[in-house]
């Protein structure tokens, strides 16, 4: 009769433990029905302020919670099973290999190197199952608090930057590859006026501080300051854009985006000529910015310089000069002489000119990608954002090393700062717009699934912290612009 030997033996018994192990998870799920509707009738039984339908989803996200516990916890046991099993074989074969027994401290390094195997299998596992039930949670919980307002449709190509008016009435301006730019009714999603002097992209937009008048900087190599006059139409009743269904990522063809033929951005006011054209680059102005005052404005140029010009005589002040790569942003201090220029160079520069007779220079260097914005907050900090899949913040006054680092999955384009809560908002090239704080924590991603959101890459965010609407817009290649309201204290609240 033949005899079985050991390792058929130990195979035969792991076929069995893992056929019992499948059994109990299979009555563990006949039994959820009956569990769920148990705790149903608990509920009901008590006496709950929270809305049926906000119990009903807790409910199902914690039994769900429960259920991957359970199955983590089985697959656990069997994994001490068979780390038994392997001990017990690891010292039978001790006492057989080569004729001779091995030293305890052999055996103990195969056993440590075996387990330590498993409990990593057992890590991974666990993550896997947890981080997928809280980011679930996470996303229900983001869609309460950031709610798509409106959407401004009206653009021929994609958006590359969004700005909020700082004088009476607010609106909202939009700068895109299809030559022009848009002003906006926030409230109305109507277009108020078209800027059509342009001859190239138009790629960035930003608001006098106290006059109504825009800069503007183009793929023609100049800049354009123009004045505009709007007058703000009659709010009407809007349909509600949170209603969502399916599932988040869900993919969209081009052929659904806004076409942009029927906006009605063709019958609104056109101005065609600039006040001033500013002319000294010698490639495409990629953006544009004015000093504090509202008498010079700084352009950021393809041409590897930064320009500084006098608003009334469009004479250039200065040429600041020094990055090895294209520009990529401009960003003026809210209160100081301080300009922040970045570049493909991987650095971002700080240029100093409060002293009227001497401007200083300051080269950030901590980036291993481009540098797609670097913008100032409250204080001394400035925020950098780069293809690297970072965001760094910055002490002006220890340029060293950033004293905060988010790490992201896609590349980040141009970052803004609610100012007065401290707040960063990222757009990123896989169609993501996400919140952080100053100290690196993420707050909340907003909402995309197939019937809100961006479908295609975010090219740049603007907060409005005093609009009782819409607090944050954004604007991506989707051709379109989106107006979010962000419940501030109730994010803050959930960190």
């Amino acid at each position: 009769m033949p005899i079985e030997s050991g390792s058929c033996a130990s195979a035969r018994q792991a076929k069995q433990k893992r056929k019992s192990h499948s059994l109990s998870i299979r009555r563990t799920n006949s039994s959820e029905q009956e569990r769920a509707g148990l705790q149903r009738d608990m509920l009901e039984g008590q006496d709950s302020k929270l809305p049926s339908a906000v119990r009903n989803t807790l409910l199902e996200l914690f039994g769900q919670i429960e259920r991957e516990f359970e199955n983590l916890y089985l697959e656990n046991l069997e994994l001490r099973r068979e780390i038994d099993t392997l001990n017990e074989r690891l010292a039978g074969e001790g006492q057989t290999v080569d004729g001779a027994e091995l030293s305890k401290g052999q055996l103990k390094t195969k056993a440590s190197h075996s387990t330590s195997q498993l409990s990593q299998k057992l890590k991974t596992t666990y993550k896997a199952s947890t981080s997928k039930i809280v980011s679930s949670f996470k996303t229900t919980t983001s869609r309460a608090i950031c709610q798509l307002v409106k959407e401004y449709v009206g653009h021929r190509d994609g958006i590359w930057d969004v700005s909020v008016a700082k004088t009476q009435p607010v609106v909202l301006g939009t700068a895109s590859a299809d030559h022009t730019a848009l002003l906006w009714s926030i409230e109305t999603g109507k277009c108020l006026v078209k800027y059509v002097g342009h001859v190239g992209s138009v790629n960035s937009i930003k608001f006098h501080p106290t006059e109504q008048v825009a800069l503007t900087a183009s793929g023609d190599q100049t800049a354009h300051i123009w004045r505009y006059i709007v007058q703000l139409p009659t709010p009407q009743p809007t349909a509600d854009c949170n209603q969502v269904s399916g599932e988040d990522e869900v993919e969209i063809s081009d052929k659904d985006e806004p076409d942009g033929d029927g906006d009605g951005s063709s019958d609104c006011p056109t101005v065609r000529a600039p006040l001033t054209s500013l002319k000294s680059h010698q490639g495409v102005v990629i953006a544009a910015d004015w000093l504090v005052g509202g008498k010079q404005a700084v352009t950021a140029s393809w041409d590897r310089t930064a320009n500084l010009y006098d608003v009334e005589t469009s004479e250039l002040v200065h040429s600041l000069t020094g990055h090895d790569q294209e520009l990529t942003h401009c960003c003026t201090h809210p209160t100081q002489r301080l300009v922040v220029t970045s570049s493909r160079d991987t650095t971002f520069r700080l240029w100093d000119f409060r002293d009227p007779s001497i401007h200083s220079v300051n080269v950030f260097q901590g980036h291993t990608d481009t540098v797609t914005s670097a913008v100032f907050t409250v204080g001394d900090n400035v925020v950098s954002g780069s293809d690297d899949r970072t965001v760094k913040v910055w002490d002006l006054k220890n340029m060293r090393s950033p004293i905060a680092t988010i790490r992201t999955d896609s590349a980040i384009n141009r970052i803004n700062v609610c100012v007065g809560q401290r707040i960063i908002a990222l757009p990123h090239d896989n169609r993501q717009v996400r919140l952080f704080d100053m100290s690196g924590v993420r707050l909340a991603r907003l909402p995309r699934s197939n019937r809100q959101g961006h479908r295609r890459m975010v090219c740049c965010c603007a907060w409005c912290e005093d609009h009782p609407i819409c607090n944050l817009f954004t604007c991506g290649f989707d051709r379109q612009a989106i107006g979010w309201n962000i419940n501030i204290p109730a994010l803050l609240q959930e960190k």
